[in-house]
């Protein structure tokens, strides 16, 4: 960040009076540029068993599998900022149940937000952020394939809770770089 979104002026990097952190500090007009984390939020959509996985078109981790997920929008809830990733990535409408994992992805400053997820209908496609879709079974999630930690943490959580009956809510963070 160079320049205040308020008047134009240069910014300088110090720990504002009365908090404990650098910021971006306008000199001019007295702004304070907070940076936060940002929110991705998304789903684990199953039909009759399977779970429904999207081939990235984008980077980073083009070419890798996922499930629908992205950043939340302004004005939106997290519930529906879910649903729209799944209609924008696979082309489905999904019917959003229980919170499943938060997150932390502490080296990209996110948090990653999964619901549990039911497709009432198995059609589906790719978006223009997927390069096509998949509903695959437990024993064919291309593991190795799988785009980000996140997503590799959130499908394991969601198959075990699966198969103990479960609707549990998990947490880790994760503060490494893909290689």
């Amino acid at each position: 960040m160079t320049f205040c979104s308020q008047c134009g002026a240069r910014l300088t990097m110090r720990v504002p009076p009365g908090d404990h952190l650098p910021r971006y500090v306008c000199e001019s007009c007295g702004t304070i540029h907070y940076q936060n984390p940002r929110l991705v939020v998304g789903c684990v959509p199953e039909h009759e068993g399977r779970i429904l996985l999207c081939r990235r078109a984008i980077e980073p981790r083009r070419g890798f599998w996922t499930v629908p997920a992205g950043f939340m929008e302004n004005g939106e809830t997290l519930q529906q900022a879910a649903a729209r990733e799944s209609r924008e990535e696979a082309l489905i409408e999904v019917e959003i149940g229980s919170l499943l994992s938060i997150v932390h992805v502490l080296h990209a400053h996110q948090v990653h937000v999964f619901f549990r997820a039911t497709m009432p209908k198995s059609a589906h496609g790719a978006g223009p952020e997927s390069l096509e879709t998949a509903l695959v079974s437990p024993e064919n999630i291309p593991w190795p394939e799988l785009a980000f930690p996140s997503t590799e943490f959130t499908l394991r959580r969601f198959l075990e809770d699966r198969a103990a009956g479960r609707d549990g809510h998990h947490f880790t963070a994760l503060a490494r770089r893909l290689g």
